[in-house]
């Protein structure tokens, strides 16, 4: 494997959603107790080669990565920082692959995108103009004109780290750039951490909102079974902060 195994789940590059499409089931290794589909380690190490492998087939100005998302954007703008690919931050606007007249028309050899239902109108344009599309893909992802699918959680802040650090020490070997992982000088914290400020709070903002979210998913026994779990560590913490004063 590229990394050891033990790499990949303190990433938490396997843990997916609640929700399992028909495309993605044979990338899911199981079903956990608490509702959790979880992507099969092997599979997902696999396809980052092959992703891998088929970028370092273009030159770095024909390569284009659409990132919507805050971590996504993160990570693969330090990706394309390194490599010299190109990368769309943000909202895609329609018609960048397709409307000429744009100033930001661009015609990439192969596209790859973090989250293939947030940025369906890139993959749309992309199909329609047959440019080869790789898709980082979560449990719930529909794979409709994908050509590669890399099974990864696509939402997760260390997760989308790991699969761009892998992706860009895999493709800088690809374009001579290094020789061996030796001579790669940078670890999967950097591309997880933020370079200033106002986005560092931006992503804590982010992460508050989505443990919210996950909040209203959680079934009403799973509720029970968090708050009582929750009500026990307190107990547990006062009576060793009794056990102290006495």
């Amino acid at each position: 494997m590229l990394l050891p195994q033990d790499k990949y789940l303190e990433a938490g590059l396997h843990i997916g959603t609640r929700f399992k499409t028909i495309d993605m089931r044979p990338f899911i290794f199981k079903k956990r107790d608490d509702g959790l589909f979880i992507l099969d380690l092997r599979r997902i190490d696999e396809r980052i080669r092959l992703a891998a492998k088929m970028l370092g087939k273009y030159k770095p100005e024909d390569i284009m990565v659409v990132a919507s998302r805050l971590y996504s954007a993160n990570a693969a703008g330090k990706f394309a920082n390194m490599t010299g690919v190109d990368i769309m931050k943000g909202r895609f606007i329609p018609g960048t692959m397709t409307n000429v007249k744009l100033k930001i028309f661009k015609e990439p050899k192969i596209m790859l995108v973090c989250d293939p239902k947030g940025e369906q109108e890139a993959v749309r344009e992309a199909s329609k103009m047959g440019i080869p599309i790789i898709a980082l893909c979560d449990t719930d992802n529909y794979t409709g004109f994908v050509d590669l699918v890399v099974p990864t959680n696509n939402k997760g802040r260390k997760a989308l780290a790991m699969v761009f650090y892998l992706l860009t020490r895999e493709l800088l070997m690809s374009q001579g750039k290094i020789s061996s992982y030796d001579q790669f000088g940078q670890r999967p914290e950097y591309f997880e951490r933020f370079e200033d400020e106002k986005s560092e709070e931006m992503a804590k903002e982010v992460e508050a909102s989505e443990a919210k979210a996950s909040e209203t998913d959680l079934l009403p026994e799973e509720k029970k079974a968090k708050e009582k779990k929750e009500q026990e560590e307190k107990e547990a913490k006062e009576n060793a902060e009794g056990k102290k004063e006495e």
